[in-house]
């Protein structure tokens, strides 16, 4: 005769409380298929397993929605639900280690004697996680020299180059005498030995004098600022020529051309909310805009790069090098790359999404403005 746990043997056992169970019972997640002689509820075994698929998810930070989809599923067996409870463990695992390879990064960055601000230090546990983001940056964020030949033939013959939101410094040409400004401490001390000088300030405020430079220049950055408006006239202020490459944030046709955003991170749609329009930065400093196609085979690492090389979104690595994986948080993240995962698998991504195959570039909303 199959054993049954009564309510409060179940609690103990797992480490939760009645109430929590009998929650649980209420909305359907788990509900006990036996009574005991004296009518309360009992867990069989079957329901044994089921809640704990249930917590081993809840305490990886899935919300309880999401959690029923995943337990519902009749293609996902126990076995199933193991296998990817492993996966998922070993994705936070990562996340740990990239954790203490920020704590290391500041610490380094301490032993040069650069100090973080009280607001960085935040940021390291905070929604960007910039340090986290930035350890991943040299296997995945690399200068895409197509890319780069845009930017670098807009600056015409300008000498002195001021690079806003330098990061690690991809995209300052090679040829000109470039200055880098950096508002974190640990990307700074991430710079490559021999690269520019780099100052640390903000785009908003920038610690020169009117027309100080040639051409000043911003990649993948201005999502970044507070006030991308007031970041853009500060460059405009000290240099003679700007040239940014960011994206659009008012064309929402973009999103849905870009599988990713339209079958598995609509949560992309809040992040870019209220963010001014391409066009608008653009008449701040009275620049051209010109669209920026994305190569099959970019080699920059930035969100959109992947977009003919699906699997490359399931790499741990990829996405910590890219803020948007972090800002959409834990839960999200797992659940686009999950889907993704199984639709590759099955073949209906690529059912999906087949004309991509026989394109070189895409559209996805890169801009390039000139002033």
């Amino acid at each position: 005769m199959e054993e049954h746990l009564t309510v409060g043997r179940v609690a103990e056992l797992a480490g939760v409380s009645v109430r929590t169970l009998h929650h649980y019972d209420e909305i359907g997640l788990v509900r006990p298929s036996a009574r005991t002689a004296a009518g309360y509820r009992a867990y069989s075994a079957a329901d044994v397993e089921r809640l704990r698929e249930v917590l081993a998810y809840r305490r990886l930070g899935f919300g309880l929605r999401e959690i029923a989809d995943l337990t519902d599923d009749p293609t996902v067996d126990a076995v199933a639900h193991l296998h990817r409870l492993r996966g998922l463990l070993l994705e936070q695992g990562d996340r740990v280690a990239a954790m203490v390879t920020a704590i290391d990064r500041e610490l380094q960055a301490r032993a040069m004697g650069i100090r973080t601000t009280p607001e960085e230090q935040l940021k390291m546990f905070g929604a960007q996680l910039y340090e986290a983001i930035g350890s991943a940056y040299p296997a995945t964020r690399r200068t895409e020299p197509r890319i780069a030949a845009r930017i670098w033939d807009a600056l015409g013959d300008a000498r002195t180059v001021l690079n806003v939101g330098a990061g690690t410094g991809s995209y300052e040409p090679p040829d000109r005498d470039v200055t880098a400004v950096e508002p974190s401490a640990v990307m700074r001390a991430q710079r490559r030995a021999g690269a520019a000088p780099c100052v640390a300030a903000s785009a908003e405020s920038l610690p020169f004098e009117d027309q100080s430079f040639d051409a000043a220049i911003a990649f993948s950055t201005v999502h970044h600022w507070h006030d991308p408006i007031a970041g853009l006239r500060e460059m405009r202020r000290v240099a003679r020529r700007v040239v940014v490459f960011t994206h659009d944030a008012g064309d929402t046709a973009w999103r849905h051309r870009f599988w990713l955003t339209r079958d598995y991170l609509p949560e992309v749609a809040d992040l870019v909310a209220g963010r001014p329009p391409v066009d608008e930065l653009a008449r701040a400093i009275g620049a051209r805009i010109e669209p920026v196609l994305i190569p099959w085979d970019c080699a920059d690492g930035f969100f959109e790069a992947y977009w003919r090389r699906p699997e490359a979104y399931l790499e741990d690595e990829v996405r910590r090098a890219v803020s948007v994986w972090t800002r959409v948080g834990p839960e999200a993240e797992r659940r686009a790359v999950n889907r993704l995962r199984d639709d590759l698998s099955s073949g209906r991504w690529a059912e999906r999404n087949r004309e991509l195959l026989a394109l070189d570039a895409a559209e996805l909303g890169l801009r390039l403005l000139v002033a």
